[in-house]
């Protein structure tokens, strides 16, 4: 029995290995393309009809990777990611079914700086990565709920590099259907609940024969509204993530039942000007229960301007 697992833990090390080194015969396991995160306590609810440009700044820090039983693995390990993320949102009123009706692209910019000591690996990378377009997005607004429903596609157009860890594109196509929405306890609508879950598929991996395993995303966020002169929104937001099929294909030389997942919480604070008809969002989220992947903590500051 104990032989068996250090087999597996040796496994799901070697699979690390493979990923970050990119050899042309192997590759390892494969997180999918959707960061958790960015959005928070009113996750689920699309905003009104109207321009928005919305930037995101997100940093990521992490010095412990999980392995397939949820171990620690000394392999000093150590990641840090800064994304610079631009998103431009149009939303017409009442376009079909009684919902507003959404367009969306989101390109994110990313610094990588990753380091494994057991491998050797030490990378760093800045650059365009892969690009959401998301033809598809309808909001219902009603006096107690919000929902939303989208499809997005995520184009592998960023910089891609088989042999460097921190390349800021992953090298293959993802689809994604976005469903979730907002409940309101009150008819001011002061306090709220809401919840967004996000599945995605993969083709195949550039340069290897590997087609990731579907991800399931799951974001929520609960919070208390306060209005004076400007309006806030105070309370916790936070996240699942769960791998949901295996990874498959004829370099998928690592044990492809290990699905890797992460869960996150941390607190929230957001202020809307109305004057300036601008929001800003900030919150810190910390990871835990982490299998087959890093385990650290998030900071996001984001910004909403309506034109």
């Amino acid at each position: 029995m104990e032989n068996s697992k250090c087999l597996k833990q040796g496994l799901c090390l070697l699979g690390l290995m493979l990923l970050v080194i990119g050899t042309t015969i192997s590759y390892g396991q494969e997180t999918g393309h959707y960061t958790p995160g960015v959005q928070g306590i009113k996750v689920g609810t699309l905003p009104p009809p109207g321009f928005y440009y919305i930037m995101h700044n997100v940093f990521y820090a992490a010095d412990t990777y999980y392995d397939g039983d949820g171990n620690k693995s000394d392999i000093d390990f150590d990641v840090n990611v800064f994304a610079n993320v631009h998103r431009f949102l149009y939303v017409w009123e009442d376009v079909m079914f009684g919902a507003n009706y959404g367009v969306h692209v989101l390109i994110p910019t990313t610094y990588t700086d990753i380091r494994i000591g057991a491998f050797g690996i030490d990378d760093s990378k800045y650059g365009i990565g892969d690009i959401v377009i998301e033809p598809f997005l309808l909001s219902w607004n009603k006096s107690r709920y919000d929902i939303s429903v989208a499809l997005a596609a995520i184009a592998p157009v960023g910089s891609y590099d088989s042999h460097n860890a921190a390349s800021p594109g992953k090298g293959f196509w993802s689809g994604m259907l976005t469903f979730g929405g907002t409940y309101y306890f009150d008819s001011n609508k002061s306090w709220h609940a809401s919840i967004l879950n996000r599945y995605e598929v993969h083709s195949g991996k550039k340069d290897f024969d590997v087609t990731p395993g579907d991800d399931l995303t799951f974001e929520w966020g609960i919070g208390k509204t306060i209005v004076s002169k400007a309006i806030y929104n105070v309370g916790v937001s936070g996240y699942s993530h769960w791998q949901l099929s295996n990874d498959k294909g004829s370099d998928v030389l690592y044990d492809p039942e290990l699905h890797d997942k992460i869960f996150a919480v941390g607190p929230e604070v957001t202020c809307y000007i109305p004057q300036a008809k601008l929001n800003l969002e900030l919150r810190s989220q910390f990871e835990f229960g982490a299998i087959d992947r890093s385990q650290g903590s998030k900071v996001c500051l984001s910004l909403f301007k309506n034109f």
